[in-house]
Order: structure tokens, then sequence, then C-alpha cells
């Protein structure tokens, strides 16, 4: 529950419109609503710092609009990926407020409470080996983005011109963590591993020829890194190097407290 919330609920114990009961019943409230095809987890933000994000592949664009409107209802923020075209059509006709990237494929609906005790903290930077890597590179950009980090992205800095990715040396030292997003062999992420003391988190992509197995290599690739900073996520996995990018440079910029 954000802070507003809480003292709104206060204020109408104090004035006597609300008995503390009801108080507390409104505090902890439900943590799972079922909407029959779905449990959505309402407490996930107060557990993991972030709401629960609806992953659309597989999904009617009537059930991603039952949970879209759950999570408004609860007063939370709404982050949707892998979002086709019949979805985002639909989307869009009933929240024309929303962010849509088509890129990305991603759906964007900030709670209008909660831009009050918005901030911004940490710093993400998002490489991309070539620009087919992009849709799963801006996944990652819209996913930390929504988590409150400031995000750049750098495109096509792949290891068959060096001097490309070189030529960012400064801009890398001021970030808390680096996503790196490669297909073909998977070397990027090595190589920015061994210019910066920062985290670096590899993200594979099924980019490449027919040995490339549809991303295999480039994971075996990133997963075998000689560079001790390097960790890895699963193919075409934008959204968990986004998330867990954005969870780490947070905390980066708000050290917890001993």
């Amino acid at each position: 529950m954000e802070q507003g919330e809480l003292r709104q609920i206060l204020e109408q114990v104090q004035a006597g419109e609300l008995d503390v009961e009801g108080a507390l019943t409104r505090v902890q409230g439900a943590s799972v609503a079922n909407i029959g095809f779905a449990h959505v987890d309402l407490h996930r933000r107060q557990r993991c710092g972030f709401p629960e994000v609806i992953f659309c592949e597989g999904k009617t664009p009537e059930w991603v609009e039952g949970v879209v409107r759950k999570l408004v209802e609860a007063g939370q923020d709404c982050l949707a990926t892998r979002v086709n075209s019949a979805q985002a059509e639909h989307l869009a006709r009933l929240f024309p407020q929303a962010d849509q990237d088509r890129l990305a494929r991603t759906f964007w609906l900030p709670h209008p409470n909660n831009n009050q005790t918005r901030t911004t903290a940490g710093r993400v930077i998002v490489l991309t080996a070539g620009t087919s890597d992009l849709p799963v590179a801006q996944e990652a950009v819209v996913t930390a983005r929504a988590m409150g980090c400031e995000v750049q992205l750098l495109a096509d800095v792949g290891v068959a011109g060096i001097h490309r990715v070189l030529r960012y040396r400064d801009q890398y030292d001021r970030a808390d963590v680096i996503v790196v997003v490669a297909g073909m062999d998977g070397a990027l992420p090595s190589v920015v591993g061994g210019l910066v003391s920062c985290p670096v988190i590899a993200v594979p992509t099924s980019i490449g020829y027919g040995a490339s197995f549809f991303g295999l290599a480039a994971l075996l690739t990133m997963l075998n890194s000689c560079s001790a900073g390097v960790v890895v996520v699963n193919i075409d996995s934008g959204f968990k190097g986004g998330y867990v990018a954005a969870v780490i440079a947070r905390r980066a910029a708000h050290p917890r407290e001993a």
C-alpha cells in the first residue's frame, strides 16, 4: 500500500468515518483475486517491490483485459509483456491512456494515484549486438523504466566492429547494471564484462543462422563466459533481463541500511 492510501485510511479512522476493523481489512486486503480464469496476486508489490506482470502469450484479449482491470481496481501499476496485435488493439480501445510499445510488445499502464510517489533510482544501460536484437532489448528497456530506473539504450555495438563497443566506455562507467542483448555467437557480454566493474546481465536472442539453434549457441557462449561479472537469463527474455537489472540498480542507488 502506498503512503497516500495509508494516510487516507488513517484520516478516515481519525474522523470516525471508518472503524478499526474496517481499516485493518482495507490495509491488509485480499492477497489474491480469483477472477475465474486467473488468480491475480495483489500482494506481489508488497513482497517483491513491483506488481504482478502479465505474460500475454496464450491468453485471449478478454483474459488480459480482466487482469488489467483487477490490477487497476487495486490501485496498482500494470505492465504486460508479449502483447500480440489482437490483444494490443483490444487494450487500446479500453485503455487509451496506456503506453504501448509494439517493438517491445509491451503494455504499460501506471496508476494515476502513484504518480506523486513515483521516483527514479538507479541507472541501467541496455546494449544490443545488432539491430535485429532490438525487440528483445526494448522489452528490457520498457521493463526497467517501468520499475523506476533511468535507462539508456545503445544499439548495434556488436563485436564484429569492436570499436563500436569501446567508444561508449565512459558511459559504461556510470551504469549500475548493464544488460547485453546478443544473438549469433553471443560474444558481446564477455567483452563488456571485461571492461566494467558493474554486473552484466546477458540476454541471448534467437537471432542467427542455422547453427545458432534458435539462440542455444549464444546461450551456451554466455554461460561459459570467462568474464566473472556476467550472469545469464533465458533466450529472448528481455523482460527478465530488465527486471533483474532494475532490482540491482535500485538497490545500488538506495543500499539497505544496516
